[in-house]
């Protein structure tokens, strides 16, 4: 029989035959994986519902036209690891793989375990991105990317705000924060737990704002640079030339200011009660007591669980359920004599709870006085309570135009501990501050890119059904193979 013919020639071609096959299939894959590393950006197509793996186009247009390279470094452990976080970020870093010149780059740290790097970067606690651009960085916390409902996270808002944040420390002119000195205000270079402002200091530089002190008696005018004013508990008396820089810069020139006004010094007596006249602002020369304990803390602060539904400082705080917990508190609301249609809009923020008085003779035995102490006025807002926060905004119109020009802005709280070192650290301060100075120098706007619900799924079994479902995995399943194995076993001997 000639060599071809023979069963050793057959058993040689079966044999090429499988390794041929079997060379096929592996560079088939390989040839997979060699596309997708390399084409990724030109052939993907994302097929999920909300296109959760996929960049909005108004995001793209920004990240591939970025200036700078972006550094973005993770702080994260084993337990807060977030693979949708880190999902969003591998799309920033393939959006931008062939734009050298604004590269973004991701890096995953264990603060806990690279102490050194983390000390070097100014975090101390995971669960941070920190987005760095030059000399200029902002931080923005897990928490900031979901947006809350009932408590829970109802929507992942993760593109608009590492988008902002992008934008921002991408800008090469990092907006400007003078803190107001020159009448016993609070500094933000105090370390102090009680009196100083150290640690929202470390907060704004954080998120890319520059900070100074303005000794504004010395200080001949207020810097063309400043995007926010902010006066801390001030205990002496602002005179009528300083009251009237504030007065331009928050008229004329559209400026922004945040007040925080302790008890004990009326608006008369620091000399701000042309200026709040101005912005239907009334800040009552009062304390505000409680009669419900239910309302206070063991220590005796306030707790402030009422906020305006309507505006977008306080849509964080009502999101996530959070609330204020005040020192020596007076109470701030909107002046009932304010001209209305003048395009001054004028809202209390924060309220106390029904129960609450303005004591004016604070200094004796607290006591409700009839016709003395202060209730709310009736009919006026916030309805049954007393303001503790407001905001005021003055917007004109264009002429016969249908636009807006921009007006200036200002906050007023009736408390001056609010953002020291001691409180700044509760949740709930954090969110009214950030919020409040997000307001101010408008970095409340919201990119056009529409939130990705989560979706949630349930299994809910009782207790013998998951005795069930347990067994059946731990013999059912197993059984059922030895059994199907015995069974081809037994059919192949016969």
């Amino acid at each position: 029989m000639a060599f071809p013919d023979s069963f050793r020639a057959a058993r040689w071609l079966r044999t090429i035959n499988l390794v041929l096959q079997a060379v096929l299939f592996l560079t088939f894959f390989l040839g997979l994986n060699y596309l997708a590393r390399n084409h990724a950006q030109t052939w993907r197509k994302d097929l999920t519902q909300y296109r959760r793996f996929s960049l909005s186009p108004e995001t793209l247009s920004y990240v591939r036209n970025l200036p700078q390279p972006v550094a973005i470094v993770v702080t994260i452990t084993e337990d807060n690891d977030n693979l949708e976080v880190r999902g969003l970020l591998k799309e920033y870093e393939n959006a931008t793989a062939t734009h050298p010149a604004g590269r973004i780059t991701v890096r995953y740290l264990d603060p806990y375990q690279n102490r050194r790097d983390a000390e070097q970067l100014g975090i101390e606690q995971a669960g941070i991105i920190l987005l760095k651009c030059g000399d200029r960085s902002r931080a923005v916390p897990f928490g900031e990317l979901y947006r809350l409902k009932d408590g829970q996270r109802d929507a992942f808002i993760g593109e608009q705000v590492i988008t902002s944040a992008l934008l921002e420390v991408s800008n090469p002119e990092p907006q400007h924060i003078y803190f107001i000195a020159g009448h016993g205000e609070l500094r933000p270079d105090d370390v102090d737990r009680s009196y100083g402002l150290s640690a929202l200091k470390t907060e704004l530089r954080l998120r890319n704002f520059k900070v100074d002190t303005l000794d504004l008696p010395a200080a001949r005018k207020i810097p063309a640079d400043a995007a926010l004013l902010i006066a801390v508990a001030p205990q002496s008396r602002y005179s009528p030339q300083e009251q009237e820089r504030l007065r331009r810069y928050l008229g004329p020139d559209a400026g922004r200011l945040m007040l925080f006004l302790v008890p004990g010094f009326s608006v008369a007596t620091l000399g701000l009660d042309d200026l709040l006249l101005d912005w239907g602002v009334l800040v009552d020369d009062d304390m505000i007591l409680e009669n419900n304990p239910a309302n206070t803390t063991a220590e005796g602060d306030l707790i402030i669980n009422y906020f305006n539904t309507g505006h977008p400082i306080t849509q964080a705080l009502i999101a996530s359920k959070q609330s204020l917990r005040l020192g020596s508190t007076r109470s701030v609301r909107p002046d009932p004599g304010r001209p209305l249609g003048s395009g001054l809009n004028t809202v209390a923020l924060a309220a106390t709870s029904p129960t609450a008085w303005g004591e004016i003779n604070y200094r004796a035995a607290p006591r409700y006085d009839p016709g003395v102490d202060i209730r709310p006025i009736p009919g006026m807002e916030p309805k049954d309570r007393l303001g503790v926060a407001v905001a005021s905004e003055r917007v004109g119109v264009g002429g016969n135009l249908q636009l807006s020009v921009r007006g200036g802005r200002l906050v007023v709280v009736g408390s001056g501990d609010t953002i020291a070192n001691g409180r700044i650290t509760s949740a709930g301060h954090q969110i009214l501050i950030q919020s409040a100075i997000n307001w101010c120098v408008e970095r409340d706007h919201v990119l056009n890119v529409p939130p990705r619900p989560i979706e949630r799924y349930q299994l809910s079994l009782s207790a013998s059904q998951l005795a069930k479902l347990r067994y059946s995995l731990l013999f059912a399943l197993p059984g059922a193979a030895a059994l199907l194995g015995l069974v081809v076993y037994w059919t192949r001997r016969s």
